[in-house]
């Protein structure tokens, strides 16, 4: 709910829908109160029509699980690249090469409990701090596919649930279990399940990016479902005393990757005065004088990582997705104007009875809007239900992020789009319906 509150504050699409939502049901409210005859006319006229209008709500609702499916990537992919007022993520990273590969050293000079701390422990403290190191390998050597590999995550298992993105309620027993025992690994749902393993079972692994650092693990627990659900994590003093090991076996010569260990540092500052001043100190440090390093927040490091599909998720958000609600609206457009060409002479009548022309367009258009905005509001009931209950989130890898979990601000996106779309759609045969002429329609008749 916090987190909902907080796009909603902050987030201008959340907002526009949130209005648009909000503007519906208070003209809807008003309507059924200032006109209760016209209210429940507008329903006995959806009845009168029964499969029209079920085809139409199913056509809509269609379209709006499609447009939230695709949304709920690109909004993620826009909150993750968006800077936040508060509690900035720093990364660090090797100035010159990509992808990042820094000697283990550097982190001793960043690390709040260290003697080689450079920064003022005002700014960034002890829960404020995280490394990474990657580790890949495969659990057959003999068949390279993508259901054996195995990425990790090397880290300190302290720092789990203080840094990690969506971890801060992993079981604390699972972290002790990985601080006891330097074999221990966490592993995603997908992962577990393409391995063949269980909680418990234990497997080896044959790097694909440390040659000859072939590794033994076992698995004491799961990750939670969404974003680590095909990777895992791993204890970093067991890589390291795995590569420390490698040139004790070959007396001092060490592994080619020995002072490249290292990929990201990770670094948690209050706000962005913080981070600019914490910036400036770690790059103009000599303490990293012989393998430079640069500062940059998590959001536009993230954002430059997704470069390669900047594009695509242009062409998906401001093509894709517009085509779509625009068919919505053609949808309900035809569905409403056939109703309106069959009741022709229905307007007629009600003109004759007394009906003014805007009290005819309201019925119209409020029978658009009735089934437009249910419809949608179903459908961002059932996404949020469907895709993160039954199935488990939206399975479409994109860098790092291998499924995506529909937001609850799906129920609002769909409440608007079915209004929005509904209204646009609906407006001009209303306004037909509005422009009737009796004597015309009576003289077809006679």
């Amino acid at each position: 709910m916090a987190a909902f509150l907080e796009d909603l504050l902050t987030n201008p699409i959340t907002q526009l829908t949130a209005a648009v939502g909000l503007a519906f049901l208070v003209a809807a409210f008003l309507y059924a109160v200032i006109k209760p005859r016209m209210a429940l006319l507008v329903l006995k006229n959806l009845r009168r029509k029964k499969w029209r209008t079920i085809l139409t709500c199913v056509a809509t609702m269609a379209l709006v699980l499609i447009v939230t499916m695709i949304w709920t990537v690109v909004y993620f992919l826009d909150t993750v690249t968006r800077e936040k007022a508060q509690d900035f993520k720093l990364i660090v990273t090797e100035r010159w090469q990509l992808p990042s590969q820094m000697p283990m050293g550097h982190a001793d000079y960043l690390n709040p409990e260290s003697p080689k701390f450079i920064l003022d422990k005002k700014d960034v403290g002890p829960d404020d701090f995280m490394t990474w190191s990657f580790y890949g390998g495969t659990a057959d050597p003999t068949k390279f596919t993508p259901e054996n590999l195995v990425f990790f995550f090397c880290m300190n298992p302290r720092h789990i649930r203080t840094m990690m993105d969506d971890l801060k309620d992993v079981d604390s027993a699972l972290v002790q279990k990985m601080i006891d025992n330097r074999q221990a690994c966490l592993l995603g749902k997908e992962r577990l399940k393409s391995l063949n393993k269980r909680v418990g079972e234990r497997f080896k692994l044959t790097s694909i990016n440390y040659k000859d650092i072939n590794l033994e693990f076992e698995v004491v627990g799961e990750l939670p479902e969404g974003r680590y659900d095909k990777s895992g994590i791993m204890n970093v003093d067991y890589f390291n005393d795995e590569l420390d090991k490698y040139a004790r076996d070959r007396g001092g010569k060490k592994h080619p990757l020995d002072e490249k260990r290292l990929n990201l540092i990770w670094l948690r500052v209050k706000d962005r005065d913080t981070f600019d001043r914490v910036a400036q100190v770690i790059e103009s440090s000599s303490s990293f004088a012989d393998r430079p390093v640069k500062c940059e927040t998590a959001s536009s490091g993230i954002g430059a990582f997704l470069d390669a599909y900047r594009d695509l998720l242009w062409m998906v958000k401001w093509l894709m997705v517009p085509a779509i609600l625009a068919i919505m609206s053609l949808v309900v457009a035809i569905a409403i104007s056939i109703g309106v060409r069959e009741r022709r002479t229905e307007m007629a009548v009600l003109k004759v009875l007394g009906y003014r022309p805007n009290e005819i367009l309201y019925l119209i258009l409020g029978e658009s809007l009735l089934v437009g905005a249910l419809s949608g509001l179903a459908a961002g009931v059932l996404a949020v239900v469907l895709i993160n209950v039954v199935v488990g989130g939206i399975p479409f890898p994109i860098a790092f992020f291998p499924t995506f979990m529909v937001p609850v601000q799906a129920i609002l996106w769909g409440l608007a789009m079915g209004a929005a779309t509904a209204y646009l759609g609906g407006f001009i045969p209303a306004y037909i319906a509005r422009s009737v002429r009796v004597s015309e329609v009576f003289s077809k008749v006679a």
